[in-house]
């Protein structure tokens, strides 16, 4: 097997696992981890040859944006205590109890080293929390904070993991660079973000055609990634900023067909990308057997109490920071939706799992130091790194959901219906106002009138059934009923028109191009 042959297995593997994953109730990247490993130990398949400093640019635009693009700022505004205390503190904390742990057990090992280690395994995996989250059913407060997380919490691991690899390579360290570097790091790639999302918004406008705009967001997060990279920014922040500012202002609520275009292409940007990074994950294993040969016992006991040390610490810094989040929000007079009961706390502390950046950073560690020595211990670091990953990835990943039922932690289903029901109802009623607004210009019939107000209130009403009194849900739904069996009728003349233009496209003389249009155009109309 080539590589070419190992990246269409893993792509194959991405789509497969998610029909698998829901079927047994296990999370699709957990399922890729495990089908890389499983490669990873048979003789046939080759050794991933993926330069290190490719693989955060690869990996992580197209995953942080398909994720940014299912949220929103409101949602990070309304969260930002426990995201902070997460992305930020949490990092913070854990990279030092790692760093110390590391500095303490494994003989040798420079501070700046340990750093390094540290850093490398402190943040949690935004893809992997937010795959995990969406297929458990977890209430939306949870989701918003676990997304929030991880969308975040690489920016401050990745600086600091910089600070620490620069300080074992130079041999040098400034305390008061490090945080100046932090923080034009930040500044550079909020004005990075900003000016590419206001660029690329202008640009959409400008294409206007749904394929060419759907095609630019795919290169907007390279784009972002890139440029703050050379501007010596933060990428991962540059395209949050980015991905956030297009999410609220280049939305046109009338371009229907780039809306679900644009949906459909990035749910299997996101689908294949994600299966592929947790395939290479697993296909690391390669690496970890080499790196561990003849040392087994005393690096897995290595592994093992970093890995003790990550989930503990996450454990006892969420009590007292749930607490004081709770605390904080009771003072406040609006009323946002944090984790409130010690069940929720536990599904938060569950769901750190490593991933994609973990392996990158652990990986990208160089070789030699500036004297031209070897990075110290960087077999033994890279070794202890990607223990953390599996073991919380696979021990976590695995055992999630039976946690989550167990617990019976799931999403308020009747808050969101009402929530549902308050949105069809606001629809319905600006398709009223609308309906005034064109009968004061346009003089309607009194039958074309009526007609139209039963649309508008229908339009709440296909939303939320139960929207309607109780004597005209009677009316609508006999309409319904009508409704459908029209729909049924013209979806099988649509089907047959396609049927028949379809066929043109084989006969003598036949434009492809024409047919295509027309077909594409008796799709579009299927979808009203």
């Amino acid at each position: 097997m080539d590589q070419l042959a190992l990246l269409f297995v893993l792509l194959l593997g991405a789509v497969v696992s998610v029909p698998v994953g829901d079927r047994f109730g296990l999370p699709a990247p957990v399922l890729m981890t495990l089908l890389g490993i499983a490669l990873a130990v048979a003789d046939f398949v080759p050794n991933v040859n993926i330069p290190p400093d490719l693989i955060l640019p690869l990996l992580l635009p197209p995953l942080l944006y398909a994720a940014v693009r299912r949220t929103s700022w409101r949602q990070f505004a309304a969260n930002v205590r426990p995201i902070f205390l997460l992305a930020v503190a949490l990092v913070f904390v854990t990279t030092l109890c790692v760093a110390v742990t590391a500095n303490a057990i494994v003989p040798g090992l420079p501070v700046a080293a340990a750093v390094a280690l540290g850093a490398l395994v402190a943040p949690p995996d935004p893809v992997a929390a937010t795959a995990v989250a969406g297929q458990l059913g977890l209430p939306r407060r949870l989701v918003s904070i676990l997304e929030g997380e991880g969308l975040f919490n690489d920016v401050t691991a990745i600086v600091l993991y910089h600070v620490a690899v620069a300080a074992a390579v130079s041999g040098e360290f400034h305390p008061g660079r490090a945080a100046l570097d932090l923080v034009l790091s930040a500044v550079v790639a909020v004005a990075v973000g900003v000016v590419l999302g206001w660029g690329a918004n202008k640009l959409l406008d400008l294409l206007g055609d749904a394929t060419l705009q759907v095609g630019l967001t795919l290169l907007v997060p390279y784009a972002s990634y890139v440029l703050a990279e050379e501007l010596h920014g933060s990428g991962v922040l540059a395209v949050l900023t980015t991905a956030l500012f297009l999410a609220e202002y280049a939305t046109d609520p009338d371009d229907v067909l780039t809306r679900l275009a644009g949906h459909t292409f990035w749910d299997i940007v996101d689908t294949l990308v994600t299966g592929v990074a947790f395939g290479l994950i697993g296909l690391e294993l390669h690496n970890a057997i080499r790196t561990a040969s003849g040392r087994w016992g005393e690096m897995l006991g290595w592994s093992a109490a970093v890995l003790g040390v990550v989930v503990l610490v996450r454990l006892v810094w969420l009590l007292p920071a749930t607490w004081l989040t709770k605390r904080l929000h009771a003072r406040r007079d609006h009323d946002e939706d944090i984790p409130m009961s010690w069940r929720e706390t536990v599904v938060m502390w569950w769901s750190g799992m490593r991933g994609v950046a973990s392996v990158a950073l652990a990986l990208a560690i160089p070789l030699k130091t500036d004297d031209g020595s070897a990075f110290p211990d960087r077999d033994e670091i890279v070794f202890v790194a990607f223990g953390v990953i599996m073991g919380t990835l696979v021990l976590q990943g695995l055992t999630l959901p039976w946690l989550v039922r167990k617990l019976g932690v799931q999403a308020d289903t009747e808050r969101e219906k009402q929530f549902e029901r308050e949105l069809a109802v606001r629809a319905a009623k600006a398709a009223k106002r609308r309906l005034r607004e064109i009968e004061e210009v346009e003089e309607l019939p009194e039958e074309l009138s009526e007609q139209m107000l039963r649309r508008a209130f229908e339009i709440g009403v296909r939303i939320s059934p139960d929207m309607g009194e109780e004597e005209r849900r009677e009316a609508h739904d006999m309409r319904v009923r009508r409704l459908k069996r029209m729909r049924r009728i013209q979806g099988e003349l649509l089907s047959a028109a396609r049927h028949e233009v379809l066929a043109a496209r084989s006969e003598a003389g036949a434009d492809p191009e024409i047919v295509d249009r027309v077909l594409r155009h008796l799709d579009v109309r299927s979808l009203r």
